[in-house]
């Protein structure tokens, strides 16, 4: 048999575990995880409101329930768990797909003022991670700024957006569910340095903002124009145009009497953030305008935009594994067709996949085409791996270097706890709050 450990179960993790099932019957697969739940980031990143996304669940499901591939969860892997060369003893080959977890700053004076925070640690937040720390992002707060203008910026700027009604059948936790909902913010201006044309949202979920109850999105026809492309988005691609197409319909709206406001603005750099008594009062941003050449340039021009909640979503980075070789300027491993390659060399039996693999881009389905390549060089590499002599069955030797895993019936006593916790609260699921209950509910079932 061919031994194989994918660190990492979201998507790039669990479609690299498929496709080694699929193609050789004679493989066998640990995906383990630092967290006790699977799913990765379709679990803890994807928008609570997102049902349709979240269900991607009931297939990675079907992968990790598969007779040769075993969920391993609570196992840390690299500094203060296992380590790299001990998990190489262990398997004939590792697949790493252990994501990008950082974020992005933006390198501003005052953005290390209370109420600036990434877009990464408010979606922790509303997502119940484990590793998130609660925090009053919402109190005194009636206008908040997002800056970004990708899916993640639109996200967040639907989520603060949100009622009641909308957010209690989701399996958000009590608490944010509570604070969002006693919220008190009027205005959301989601603020993006360059134009409409060069937006990174889906249509799907910029048109998301207009259906929103009590809700109004302005538009500033004068910033549109600004954009080359608005006048004729013609020869944009399908995306972009229909970006540009659903902007200009807003417009044309006469703003209402409602109880929040979204503003999408364009061309806008933020330069500074403004103190307030100690904590972040407003966004400085300076105008930019179109440079011919697809980027922007400064005008000069300065505009400060009130905010007590700034989220900063403009982008991920990933984190070196300790073990690993990192390209610190890629924030990915480097490699050659997903073989991990150390001083310029391949490593025998190490691999890497997702976003450690090619940086954080694309959508979760392009996680399969990835993980095939990868799988598709480990599987030419097997005749080799298996020469190498390594123990029947991981687990006992993982747990005697200090893992406590929690195995897939710890995973399911998770999932009827949080079933539990939501009938208690008269909602459907609601998601365990933090790493003492999520370990309380997997209990015995822990492996």
């Amino acid at each position: 048999m061919l031994r194989v450990a994918v660190v990492g179960s979201g998507p790039s993790g669990v479609y690299t575990a498929q496709s080694l099932v699929q193609q050789d019957p004679a493989v066998v697969v640990d995906v383990l995880d630092r967290l006790p739940c699977p799913y990765g980031l379709v679990r803890y990143g994807v928008a609570p409101d997102h049902e349709k996304i979240k269900s991607l669940q009931r297939n990675l499901r079907t992968v990790l329930e598969h007779e040769r591939v075993r969920f391993l969860g609570g196992v840390t892997v690299g500094a203060g768990g296992v380590s790299v060369a001990r998990l190489r003893d262990l398997y004939h080959a590792i697949v790493y797909c252990v994501g990008a977890a950082a974020d992005r700053r933006l390198g501003i004076p005052g953005e290390e003022l209370p109420g600036s925070w990434s877009a990464t640690e408010f979606v922790s937040w509303y997502s119940a991670h484990p590793d998130s720390v609660p925090s009053d992002f919402l109190r005194g707060v009636h206008s908040a700024v997002v800056i970004g203008v990708g899916n993640v910026a639109v996200d967040v700027t639907r989520i603060l957006a949100r009622g009641a009604a909308e957010l209690s059948p989701t399996d958000m936790p009590q608490a944010a569910l509570a604070a969002l909902t006693a919220s008190g913010i009027a205005e959301i201006h989601t603020v993006g340095r360059r134009g409409p044309s060069q937006a990174r949202f889906t249509t799907k979920e910029l048109r998301e903002l207009g259906g929103l109850p009590d809700t109004d999105v302005v538009v500033d026809e004068s910033e549109l124009a600004l954009d080359p492309a608005y006048g004729d988005p013609s020869g944009l691609p399908p995306a972009q145009r229909r970006n540009v197409e659903a902007m200009r319909g807003w417009t044309a709206r006469p703003e209402r009497d409602v109880r929040r406001r979204i503003r999408l603005r364009f061309f806008l750099r933020p330069v500074e953030l403004l103190d307030d008594g100690g904590r972040v009062g407003a966004v400085r941003f300076e105008r930019t305008a179109p440079d011919g050449l697809g980027g922007v340039t400064g005008t000069g021009r300065f505009e400060d935009v009130e905010a007590q909640l700034v989220l900063r979503s403009v982008g991920y980075l990933g984190v070196p594994l300790e073990g690993l070789p990192f390209d610190t300027a890629r924030g990915t491993v480097p490699h050659l067709a997903g073989r991990v390659l150390r001083a310029g060399s391949v490593a025998p039996g190490e691999y890497v996949a997702g976003w450690i693999k090619r940086g954080p881009t694309g959508v979760i389905g392009t996680n399969r085409p990835c993980a095939k390549e990868t799988v598709t060089s480990l599987l030419a590499d097997a005749a080799e791996l298996v020469r190498k002599d390594v123990p029947g069955d991981a687990l006992p030797l993982l747990m005697a270097a200090g893992a406590e895993p929690v195995g897939w019936e710890g995973w399911l006593a998770i999932e009827r706890a949080e079933a539990e916790l939501g009938a208690s609260l008269g909602r459907g699921v609601v998601k365990l709050p933090d790493w003492a209950a999520l370990r309380a509910a997997a209990g015995r079932q822990s492996v």
